[in-house]
């Protein structure tokens, strides 16, 4: 516990803070805004560059895909010749902490269209963690709408593997009615649900940031990635209730019961050219709860699997992460 204290002290001392400027802004709605990551390469902004509409989760705020200048899958993409308009969600104001999920996807709806406007074609759509469920609706109702799907640890069976989530699906009732009460489930409280993934997590990692050279780039990049981790925004009070009860708790998505603007959302139904990428070392979405979109009988009709010897955010920062997760997903996307 001491060896935890000092650690977290000296996270908290370090000098570290993301640098990188935002791009412009192309769109925006509410609280929600698209970053124009095509100004970042000339690359992307040739004539006839395929658009991509990158989603992140609506929990963890989406600078772990632009961390730093050399650890960035968004400018990577650019670079190769894709132009990435990232949804950065922001903190949901009074009108939006009423949002269910169905406002957030046609929220992504009316994104979607101003991005395909902009580029003369049809976008493809990324999606990460939640984000990319989000996406599955949003291809399932827009389907000639999307030139391709990819989807990087995305969950969609919550029952597939129940491993490590017992105290999440316990308290998530629980955590319904806070928010139902607050309009909102609170930063503090969705730590607490991840803390729960792996209760030993912190003790391990802090000590390992304890031993580290505090001016190597490990460490630099250790308080980075712990800053994103620590600054997500609250969740809509419908949001919470959603997806910890319909999802968690009554697995809506796995069984075919999910239903978005009065749509039942089927993967097997959706024929658009879709990638599944999985995280095999993933600690948040059970590898199983995402290889349900790449089941030959209930996944996605059109699809490509790939798995990985990542994790869930390894996937997107490690230092194999350009390899093996990066080139494959830029090369797919380019297929389009």
């Amino acid at each position: 516990m001491s060896r935890l204290a000092d650690g977290v002290l000296a996270y908290r001392r370090h000098s570290t803070h993301r640098t990188l400027e935002d791009p412009p802004t192309a769109w925006r709605e509410g609280n929600t805004r698209l970053l124009d990551f095509g100004v970042t390469h000339a690359t992307a902004r040739a004539k006839g560059v395929r658009a991509v509409l990158v989603v992140p989760s609506l929990i963890n705020r989406w600078e772990v895909l632009d961390l730093t200048a050399e650890k960035s899958l968004l400018r990577a993409m650019a670079a190769q010749g894709l132009r990435p308009y990232l949804v950065d969600w922001g903190t949901p104001d009074a009108e939006e902490r009423r949002f269910d999920l169905a406002a957030y996807v046609a929220r992504l709806d009316r994104a979607l269209a101003f991005v395909a406007k902009r580029a003369r074609r049809r976008p493809a759509v990324m999606g990460y963690c939640m984000g990319g469920t989000l996406t599955v609706a949003l291809s399932a109702l827009r389907p000639r709408g999307v030139a391709g799907l990819a989807l990087l640890a995305t969950p969609w069976d919550f029952h597939a593997d129940k491993t490590g989530h017992a105290f999440l699906l316990s308290a998530g009732p629980l955590l319904a009615e806070l928010a139902d009460k607050a309009g909102e489930l609170p930063v503090d409280a969705l730590q607490t649900l991840f803390w729960s993934l792996d209760p030993w997590l912190a003790m391990k990692k802090f000590g390992r940031f304890l031993g580290l050279d505090q001016e190597s780039e490990q460490a630099r990049e250790f308080v980075l990635l712990e800053d994103w981790l620590n600054e997500g925004a609250p969740l809509a009070g419908p949001v919470t209730r959603e997806c910890l009860v319909g999802w968690y708790g009554d697995n809506l998505p796995g069984a075919g019961r999910w239903v978005v603007a009065g749509r039942r959302i089927v993967p097997s139904k959706i024929k658009v050219p879709s990638l599944v990428m999985i995280p095999s070392g993933d600690r948040i979405v059970p590898p199983l709860s995402a290889a349900a979109l790449a089941d030959a009988e209930r996944g996605l009709r059109n699809v490509t699997r790939i798995d990985l010897p990542l994790g869930h955010i390894g996937m997107i920062v490690s230092g194999r992460a350009r390899d093996l997760c990066w080139t494959p997903l830029i090369d797919w996307l380019k297929a389009r």
